[in-house]
Order: C-alpha cells, then sequence, then structure tokens
C-alpha cells in the first residue's frame, strides 16, 4: 500500500453538499405529514438525524480511518452477517411488513432495512472475490489461433472463437460463480420482494463484473437471464405490470395507477425556472404520494425549479467523474472495482430516481440517494463513502 496522502477534498466538498441538500429537503417535504400524524413538524426530520444521520456519520469516520489492507479479508463476513440479517426479517419477533413486504428487522428501539446495506456489503465482497480473477484475453487468443491456421478459415475461427469463450474466458471459473452469487441475493430480496434494490444491485454487479476484465458475450448471457427473470416478475405480479403501462401510456387511470407520474410532473414543471422556494411546495401538501421517498426529487425541482433540479444532477455528475478518477488510479484491482462500485450504485440509483420522477422511465419505488427519507439507506451510502474517500487518500497520482 503506498503512503497516505489527503483525501480527494472536490469528492468530499460534494457528499457534505449533497448530504445537506438532502437534509434541506427532507425538512421541507416532511413537516406537513409530520405534523398530521404526530403534531410536530419536526419528527421525521429528527428520525432521520437521529437513526440515519448520525451513526452514518460514525460509520463514514470508522470506514475513512480502517486499514485498507484487512478490508478485503472482511468482505466475506461483512456479507455473511448481512444475510443472517436477511434471514431474520422473516423470523418474529425480529421481522416486521409494511404494506405487503417483508423487509424491515426490529431491534430494540432501531429498525433496519437489510436489503439497503446489502447494496455495499454484496458489492464489497464481488470486489473481493473478482480481484483475484485473471483478466481474460479473448481477442489475444483469435489473433493466435488466426496466425496458427496459416490462412482465413471463417468455421474454425468462429469455432476457438466461442471454445475460448466457454472455456479460458471462464465460465464455470467465473460466470457461473458469479450467477450463483447474485442468485442467492437476489433470491432473499424477491422473497421479500425487493426488486427495486435486486435491480440497483443487478446493475452494478454486472458493470463491475465487466469491468473486471469479463467478456463481452458473459455480459450478453447475463443480460438475458436477467431480462427473463426480470419479465417473470413483472407478469406475476400486476401492480409491476401496472407501472409499466402507466409509463407506456400516461393517460391510463390518470386518477388511479397512472396518478403518482401524472403529480410528478405537474410538481416539476411547476417550479418554473427558478422554483416556488423551499417549504412553498404544493404537491407536498397531500397531492403526490410517497414525497419523502420516492417522488422526493419531484417537490425539489418544484421549490427549486429548473436551477435547482440542474445544480443536484450536476452534482451526482461530478461525484461520479471523481470516483472514476479514485477508480483509475487506486493502487490494487480490489479498490479499483470497490470504488468504481461504489460510483456506478449512487449515480445507478439517483438517475433511476430522477428519470421516473421526469418520466423517463417506470416507477420503481427507489429512495434518491442522500436525500430521501430511510435511515439504513443514508447509513450505508455513508459507510461505503468513508471508504471511497479512503481510498482516495492513496490513489498512485498523488
Amino acid at each position: 500500500m503506498n503512503k497516505a496522502h489527503k483525501p480527494d477534498y472536490i469528492l468530499f466538498g460534494v457528499i457534505v453538499i449533497l448530504c445537506v441538500l438532502g437534509i434541506l429537503a427532507l425538512a421541507s417535504v416532511s413537516g406537513s405529514v409530520s405534523v398530521k400524524k404526530f403534531g410536530t413538524p419536526y419528527y421525521y426530520l429528527s428520525h432521520q438525524l437521529i437513526y440515519g444521520f448520525l451513526p452514518g456519520i460514525v460509520l463514514f469516520i470508522l470506514a475513512f480511518r480502517f486499514p485498507l489492507e484487512k478490508l478485503k479479508s472482511w468482505a466475506h463476513i461483512f456479507l455473511l452477517i448481512n444475510l443472517v440479517l436477511m434471514v431474520l426479517v422473516f423470523l418474529p419477533p425480529f421481522g416486521t411488513s409494511f404494506g405487503g413486504a417483508t423487509r424491515w428487522l426490529i431491534i430494540g428501539p432501531f429498525s433496519i432495512q437489510p436489503s439497503e446495506l446489502l447494496k455495499f456489503s454484496f458489492l464489497l465482497y464481488l470486489a473481493a472475490w473478482l480481484s483475484k480473477a485473471e483478466k481474460t484475453e479473448i481477442i489475444s487468443g483469435i489473433k493466435r489461433t488466426w496466425k496458427s491456421k496459416g490462412k482465413f478459415n471463417l468455421f474454425k475461427i468462429a469455432k476457438e472463437f466461442f471454445q475460448q469463450i466457454f472455456s479460458i474466458a471462464g465460465l464455470r471459473e467465473k460466470l457461473l460463480p458469479f450467477l450463483g452469487i447474485v442468485g442467492i441475493v437476489g433470491l432473499f430480496l424477491v422473497i421479500q420482494p425487493d426488486i427495486s434494490t435486486l435491480g440497483i444491485i443487478s446493475f452494478t454487479a454486472l458493470a463491475v463484473y465487466f469491468a473486471a476484465g469479463a467478456p463481452f458475450s458473459h455480459i450478453l448471457i447475463t443480460s438475458g437471464l436477467g431480462m427473463g427473470i426480470l419479465s417473470l416478475l413483472i407478469k406475476y405480479e400486476p401492480y409491476r405490470f401496472n407501472r409499466i403501462l402507466v409509463f407506456l401510456h400516461p393517460e391510463t387511470d390518470p386518477m388511479g395507477i397512472g396518478y403518482q407520474m401524472k403529480q410528478a410532473i405537474i410538481a416539476v414543471g411547476s417550479g418554473g425556472l427558478t422554483g416556488l422556494g423551499l417549504g412553498m411546495s404544493i404537491q407536498k401538501t397531500g397531492f403526490l404520494p410517497q414525497p419523502m421517498s420516492d417522488a422526493i426529487f419531484a417537490i425539489f425541482s418544484e421549490e427549486t425549479g429548473f436551477v435547482g433540479a440542474a445544480v443536484l444532477i450536476l452534482l451526482f455528475l461530478v461525484f461520479f467523474w471523481q470516483t472514476l478518477k479514485v477508480a483509475d488510479n487506486a493502487p490494487d484491482k480490489f479498490l479499483q472495482l470497490l470504488a468504481l462500485g461504489i460510483g456506478i450504485w449512487i449515480l445507478i440509483q439517483a438517475f433511476m430516481n430522477i428519470g421516473a420522477n421526469l418520466r423517463a422511465l417506470p416507477l420503481m419505488g427507489i429512495p434518491l440517494p442522500f436525500m430521501s427519507y430511510g435511515g439504513s439507506a443514508i447509513i450505508s451510502e455513508l459507510a461505503a463513502l468513508g471508504i471511497l474517500l479512503n481510498i482516495s487518500k492513496y490513489i498512485k497520482n498523488q
């Protein structure tokens, strides 16, 4: 490991700004809902600060100081603990259900959503596992085949290509174990069910797998399997099909299944150029469902306008750009894959949430990083970002 230097201050600054914006947005959105349910405008905000940001900041500091040379050897332990928590959500008196989903674990005064923590623990394990594998070289293998034959023979070259895909590229050594790991994690999430989290984890895992040197054929195989499984999940759950239907045909039942998408667009459009002002949203007062979680971007856009929404999107892009710089200059393959995975996870989740609020994607129930209400989510994000900034202390170009 290289000698530690100063962390990436630009990355740290972006993280701080996103967290501050998240606190301000939640304070604005949650006030009216909190008054109706608890008689005080500060219940949800104080809950997020005490049970989300406070433990998240503690883990952020610990992760920032954690010895990176030990992190890889601890990866399987973190994942195992997380999977045990995933099992406990189904066992009374620990687990609890809400809205037909069994995702929460009650431990004393704390409510934990293990699937949110799984985003980081699984990524940590995946980076550790993939960093042990050698990068495959399909193209060089084809060149050797071409030269050994002495002449152009399309059939023999194609045969050699597919042989290399399924042997040298590691169908048994790499692809099948990868599918097995994702499948085990996916099974827990399907049972809960938490398909939106499964989507985030699957997209991130596939991107990291490809970055680790997997051939493009493996990506095609994995993507095909994923699309097939997703089609089955949509087919056998009407509410998932309805979300796709509303996305394709927004005029479908605008006062029913299409209501949230319609109100989100109204909120975004109502903001104009500079917004109505913080705390002045109309849609959050009972018109737009889920204003503190799924639809918080729409409320933020209504109150800060096009300018505020553009600044928020720009901050996520700057965050990802700085993450790429950290990953590109990290001292070893494990830290490179981990840094890249953290950046991809946050960016994908942010833009899937924003895309759903702008009607560019179907509604998926995905929270907006740093901003949506949920203690487990912000704890997991801050812990991951502590590791990311820790890695930035050892990048090679300092």
